[in-house]
């Protein structure tokens, strides 16, 4: 297997807000591609808890973009765990160049699996996640957990290729799994009153009541697909879908649209952290 090294920031700092950017592109194939990542902390008085990997990898005669955003809560050590682990676990997987379906559901399983096994060293936190897969330029499988969110622009259409797993949309499951959704406290509907999202890695002590795998779609891309974000929930609690393409659509620069697109979330009053991937294709 090729060696995989996803870093927790290869990038420059910016002046202004706590800004993290970086960008890279393929080296091969018909399909020229190009990304863009950025990263901005959020009010809250702790160390940024959204991760990411962005990279281009070359197996088995094989270009391989993978892209990703993993959104923690009550700790960083979850998403750090994800950036490290799950891809390396979903290539592990003999199946993924067959059934790229299957090895993606046994990857995650098997991934949450390791972060409980691990919860003493882990703490009690957990993580979101959504993760992209571009297979030469040509084939793209989206898994996600949670609600960070990946969106397509391609035929002038805007596709949302993940589900949005919160609490009221699975009540039945939650309330299946012995567990119950509330608004209280707050005004947000909240798995046993305490987390956001129905399905998550990690959160060792809702585990029962929560779900850990993914839903999956895959798309072709071609000369007629434009771009791909992929985003936490720092963004799309004040962007729709439509208005966030819109905005990347205008700069052709995806590091440059990244970054307009967190700070834009940041200035519509954002207060969570806020994570950001621009993919853009071109024939």
């Amino acid at each position: 297997m090729a060696k995989m090294r996803f870093l927790r920031s290869c990038c420059s700092c910016l002046s202004g807000p706590s800004l993290t950017v970086g960008k890279g592109r393929n080296s091969e194939g018909h399909i020229r591609v190009s990304y863009g990542f950025s990263l901005l902390k959020g009010a809250a008085d702790h160390p940024i808890e959204d991760y990411h990997v962005a990279n281009f990898i070359r197996m088995r005669d094989q270009e391989l973009g993978l892209f990703a955003v993993f959104d923690g809560h009550l700790g960083d050590s979850v998403p750090a765990y994800l950036q490290k682990h799950l891809f390396a676990n979903i290539l592990k997987e003999e199946e993924f160049w067959t059934n790229p379906d299957i090895a993606i559901r046994r990857a995650y399983e098997k991934t949450d699996n390791e972060i409980l096994s691990h919860s003493r060293d882990l703490g009690r936190g957990g993580s979101t996640a959504v993760t992209a897969v571009l297979v030469n330029g040509t084939k793209l499988w989206v898994a996600n957990v949670g609600d960070s969110r990946a969106v397509l622009a391609k035929r002038g259409e805007v596709i949302q290729m993940s589900t949005d797993h919160e609490p009221n949309s699975e009540r039945e499951s939650i309330e299946t799994r012995g567990g119950f959704v509330s608004n209280m406290p707050g005004d947000v509907a909240r798995v046993n009153g305490q987390l956001a999202v129905s399905r998550a890695f990690g959160d060792k002590s809702l585990k029962a009541h929560l779900r850990s795998d993914p839903d999956i779609q895959v798309e072709d891309t071609n000369s007629e697909t434009e771009l791909l974000i992929l985003a936490s929930d720092g963004i799309w609690k004040v962007m729709s879908n439509e208005e966030a393409v819109d905005l990347a659509r205008k700069i052709k620069n995806p590091l440059a649209a990244a970054k307009q697109l967190t700070l834009e979330a940041f200035k519509r009053d954002s207060k969570d952290d806020i994570s950001c991937i621009v993919v853009r294709f071109k024939g």
